[in-house]
């Protein structure tokens, strides 16, 4: 079997997909880049058996002799990096998040049209157990049309945000709004569906002390009420509160599924729970039903987020070697997962008014938002800088982010999290 000689944009976030690479029969890893030295000296150490290439300059990285590039940089950047590979000839496969402006998404949009190249974006939740399952049964007509559905993903990452924003000022974690990282929420529902948000209404829970001790300016949470393009809604939540969730629970025209509760402490998002009628309008009191969906345990154990990490990049390297049954996230999916929480925030900074969603598909539709660079990021947005929240940027000061990085060194340097082990997973069996 051919196999797509991979490159990989991010030494850390990158592991997952370099290991898919390393064990996986359709795609090999030729070259690994990041500014983060540190990084590459341990992905060096990881993979000695492996011929890879290393660089610290994404311009001679994209010069490098393979098919497609893997973006695991920072969620903010993703896009003019995908831009620059695609005008290279490169296939991408882009983890979260595709764009940070509408400007961005056009210009990403076209570039993708103009090449013909494949772009796969790796929202890894719509492939965990259950959310999966329910999309395959949704496909099947098991409960009939959505209607209804809400989805959830809380993350408090209080303890940890030290490792994940390395006391940086500037980091993205620390500068974006509430509602900006959305589609591990909303996602899965969108790819179960396959149906298209035309509307949304925002909410932004308040700043609190959690987020403002560690550096982080944003509110707390984001809501999105979601109107789809059959009339059906979506509730998403997603943010810090306190007691992390992951959950998603779909209701159609002949019933409902959803996944277990994190708290119900049965197998969580990997359970789901079924119950629906054979035919709409023939309601009946039947027996709900409950299973866990076959997996294979080489993936589950060694791969992130439930093997959802190895699934999804197994579908876009498919998709590049030709397979039209390949499950992929293309750009025009991945801005229905993202656009919702943009605009949610655009209609919390007004006041909590509805937003319409563009359509970007619609060419005629672009012009109006060619040059929109609105979003928090004072290096990107120009003269349409927003704050992270809608009641102003917190001021917080330097010594929390210096205490913050003190505490990231302290940790690195301990290889707490650090380890050879983080950056390989040699006990993969190759497929």
């Amino acid at each position: 079997m051919k196999k797509v000689r991979i490159g990989v944009m991010g030494a850390y976030r990158g592991t997952s997909m370099i290991n898919y690479c390393a064990i996986a029969s359709n795609a090999e890893v030729v070259a690994i880049c990041d500014k983060w030295q540190e990084g590459l000296d341990r992905q060096k150490e990881a993979h000695l058996d492996l011929n890879i290439t290393f660089y610290n300059n994404f311009d001679e990285f994209i010069e490098h002799d393979m098919d497609a590039v893997v973006l695991a940089n920072y969620a903010n950047e993703h896009a003019p990096f995908a831009i620059k590979a695609l005008k290279k000839g490169k296939h991408v496969y882009s983890e979260c998040l595709p764009v940070q402006t509408i400007k961005e998404a056009v210009e990403l949009i076209e570039t993708i049209e103009e090449t013909g190249l494949v772009y796969g974006y790796g929202e890894n939740y719509c492939y965990m157990l259950a959310p999966y399952e329910m999309c395959r049964l949704y496909k099947e007509g098991k409960i009939g049309e959505f209607e209804y559905g809400e989805c959830e993903y809380i993350h408090n990452c209080e303890s940890i945000w030290p490792s994940i924003t390395y006391g940086d000022k500037t980091h993205w974690r620390n500068n974006m709004y509430a509602n900006f990282y959305c589609t591990h929420s909303i996602g899965p529902i969108i790819h179960i569906t396959g149906l298209r948000p035309v509307k949304v209404v925002g909410f932004e829970g308040t700043k609190n002390e959690r987020n403002l001790k560690v550096g982080n300016k944003s509110g707390s949470f984001g809501i999105e009420m979601i109107t789809l393009e059959n009339g059906g809604i979506i509730k998403s939540i997603h943010g810090g509160l306190y007691k992390n969730s992951i959950w998603y629970s779909v209701y159609g025209s002949k019933g409902r599924m959803e996944s277990a509760r994190e708290d119900a402490k049965n197998d969580a998002y990997s359970r789901i729970y079924i119950n629906a009628d054979e035919y709409s309008g023939q309601y009946s009191r039947i027996e709900p039903e409950t299973y866990v969906p076959k997996a294979d345990e080489n993936v589950t154990q060694y791969f992130g987020h439930g093997g959802s990490d190895y699934y999804s990049i197994w579908n876009f390297v498919e998709k590049v070697l030709g397979n039209e049954n390949a499950d992929y996230i293309d750009i025009y999916e991945a801005l229905d997962m993202f656009l919702p929480g943009m605009f949610a925030y655009r209609s919390v900074l007004a006041g909590g008014i509805p937003m319409d969603i563009p359509n970007l598909r619609n060419k005629d539709e672009r012009e109006k938002w060619r040059n929109d660079t609105t979003c928090t990021d004072s290096r990107v947005a120009g003269d349409m800088l927003v704050p992270c929240c809608s009641k102003g940027n917190a001021d917080i000061p330097d010594e929390v982010y210096e205490e913050s990085y003190k505490k990231w060194r302290a940790e690195f340097e301990a290889n707490e999290g650090y380890t050879k082990a983080a950056f390989s997973q040699g006990n993969v069996k190759k497929k």
